[in-house]
């Protein structure tokens, strides 16, 4: 059996190796057993005179010196490593690295002569390139339905590194939020999404349902916390440059970029800003575009609100929807899924793919395929 670390033989005692063989000691008596055996070795060399005496005498104590600090210094090592990782386990500042970051991943459902096991989620959660992604704003709304996703049902599920990559991940979306001052909204929704969910996963921690220590977790809520009231002290600083606003523009042409906004309360935000706006977002075209472009008809039809003028309150029923049925989801980019190499990959990332046709391969997944890809 090799020697790592303390000796099995008896956990918590410090043991040093001698010419002997290994022996108990502590470090309040710092090795004398084994330095006065050393010492006695030496006697037997001792030189007639009294100045070579002396100088013996000496070269016996500096090495017993020698002896007993190396000694010491092996005693107690592990005991400051020991010390050190559960300071950083109480501080959170030790930070798990990002792995391989690679472009793509082989999702293996069960063993072959070839691999054994599977890929899970935390793996591929791990492994894939997250860190960069949430620098590219093509990927950056992806990568945070995701993490909600993650927060409201699958956290349990990670593993205890990848619990800890997904609190490093957040973290950094956070930083980025504060910095880039965008995409304020749907973070702090995501942050009082995952704070809900570990409030019941703390109360239940007696079965195991997170992986680490309570107090932890604990001090990652109060993380969270800060970072909420972080986002909601934030200032949006106005542009330093002079030139045409929005509010210059033509009105056909406000309305034309109203019409991309996706989200309903984007639009509500934006009719605050002036009084024009704001009479140019209660436009019904608008919030009627919105409804057919989240919702079918039949699910129209469910929620029907008519004025007393016999007009439909499109603006009212997009509300009535969004809390009835699930919105479309768009995204810039998403990750790939290729049914033939059974590789998960990027968009615009090749892979190692050896079908003839390998775009008739491919599949776009949305972050909810993504979880569903592991539920095997």
């Amino acid at each position: 059996m090799p020697f790592l670390g303390k000796d099995w033989r008896s956990p918590g005692q410090s043991w040093v190796k001698t010419e002997d063989g290994w022996k108990k000691t502590t470090s309040d008596d710092n090795m004398d057993i084994s330095a006065e055996s050393y010492c006695d070795n030496n006697k037997e060399n001792e030189y007639e005179g009294q100045g070579e005496g002396k100088n013996e005498r000496y070269n016996q104590k500096v090495v017993q010196e020698s002896f007993n600090q190396d000694n010491l210094l092996l005693s107690l090592g592990y005991d400051m490593a020991a010390k050190k990782r559960k300071k950083d386990l109480m501080n959170n500042n030790s930070k798990v690295p990002y792995f391989h970051m690679e472009k793509w991943i082989y999702v293996h459902k069960g063993s072959t002569k070839e691999r054994h096991g599977y890929c899970t989620l935390g793996e591929a959660f791990n492994r894939l390139d997250f860190c960069s992604a949430i620098k590219d704003t093509r990927r950056f709304n992806y990568i945070v339905r995701l993490l909600e996703l993650i927060a409201k049902s699958k956290l349990p599920s990670l593993s205890g590194v990848a619990q800890k990559n997904y609190m490093n991940i957040l973290e950094r979306v956070v930083q980025k939020v504060l910095l880039d001052q965008q995409n304020v909204r749907p973070i702090k929704e995501l942050l009082q999404t995952l704070y809900r969910s570990l409030c019941g996963l703390v109360q239940d921690m007696g079965k195991s349902v997170l992986v680490g220590n309570i107090s932890t977790w604990v001090h990652r809520m109060d993380s969270i916390k800060q970072w909420h009231q972080q986002l909601d002290n934030i200032q949006i600083n106005r542009p330093t440059t002079e030139g045409l606003n929005l509010s210059d523009l033509p009105t056909s042409v406000q309305l034309n970029i109203m019409q991309r906004l996706s989200d309903g309360r984007d639009l509500v935000s934006l009719g605050q800003v002036t009084p024009d706006l704001g009479v140019l977002s209660e436009d019904r075209l608008l919030w009627k575009g919105l409804c057919q472009h989240h919702f079918t008809d039949r699910q129209i039809r469910k929620r029907l609100i008519v004025t007393e003028k016999g007009q439909l309150e499109w603006q009212k029923m997009y509300f009535k929807l969004i809390r009835c049925y699930p919105r479309l989801e768009e995204y810039c980019e998403t990750l790939h899924f290729c049914t033939h190499c059974h590789i998960l990959f990027w968009k615009d990332t090749k892979h190692p793919c050896t079908a003839n046709n390998p775009e008739g391969c491919t599949s776009s997944l949305s972050p909810q395929d993504f979880i569903d890809l592991f539920n095997f």
